[in-house]
Order: C-alpha cells, then structure tokens, then sequence
C-alpha cells in the first residue's frame, strides 16, 4: 500500500462525522423497513428515528436498533450527486457498526427522494471488499411547511 493511500485512508476514517461532533445533524422520524448489519437482517429490531449528520466534508446516516446496535453509513458530502430521477445519491465510503466501532471501508451509496408532502425514503447499501453486506431503508412522512399556499399558484 502506498503512503498516499494509507495517509488517505487514515484522514478518511478520522473525519467520520457522528451526531455528537456534527456540524449540522437532522432528527427525522418515521418507520424503518430494513437494517442488514453484516449480512444479519435486524429490521425488526429497528429503530423509528433515523440520523442525518454533516461535519465538514462528509455525511453520514445513522440507523439504530432496540438491542443497541447501530449502523451508519458515511460519505464524501461533495461527491453527492442527482440521478436520472433527480433524487439525490450519496457514495458511501465507509460504514461503521456500533456506538464507538471502528469505521470500515465501503462501497455503496445512499438514495433519497428530495422532501415533499407524502412519503420520503431514505436507502441505503454498502458492502465491504470482502463480502460483507449492510443495508438500511428508513421511511418518513414528510410534511408541507407550515402556513404553505395551497391550491393553483397565480400566474
């Protein structure tokens, strides 16, 4: 391995944002559909609250289930990007398990539909070059703002 690549591997896995260190963190709620952690199907342990937190250059969702296990999945914020259904698509580098685990490198990415009124979902896949399989699907029922117009908009 080269110095460059282990000098980037080890920035990468010092800059892993948490909710606690954030610089901006999004509490959304809703229901969560599935958690894969290491090829084991936790959905039915999962939690109802889902962590979007963002320091410096990276971004992370965090999935959490009622035996304590957690599960984020973290990427470069830059690199997101819009596909052909305009929904944005996080790459994801890194995923973590647990509270203090230590980050992992991945490949994979994290979809989610642009908020509106109705359902949101929030997905995410990664797996690890040898084999290991993480998934998250988290829904949340996005509201209109408060005091939104309704109706026709005028022309």
């Amino acid at each position: 391995m080269t110095t460059r690549l282990r000098l980037a591997l080890l920035c990468a896995l010092f800059t892993v944002p948490s909710a606690a260190n954030a610089q901006a963190a999004l509490r959304l709620e809703g229901a969560c559909e599935k958690l894969v952690v290491d090829g084991r199907d936790l959905s039915a342990s999962c939690g109802n609250v889902l962590m979007n937190a963002v320091s410096r250059n990276r971004t992370s969702f965090d999935f959490t289930a009622s035996d304590g296990q957690a599960l984020s999945f973290s990427g470069n914020g830059a690199q997101q990007e819009a596909t052909e259904e305009t929904d944005p698509l996080q790459p994801i580098n890194l995923v973590m398990v647990g509270k203090t685990g230590a980050p992992t490198l991945a490949i994979g990415a994290c979809r989610f539909s642009t908020p509106e009124p109705g359902r949101t979902a929030i997905t995410c896949e990664a797996s690890t070059a040898d084999g290991h399989a993480y998934a998250g699907t988290f829904v949340t029922a996005a509201k209109a703002a408060e005091k939104a117009p309704t109706g026709t908009p005028a022309r």
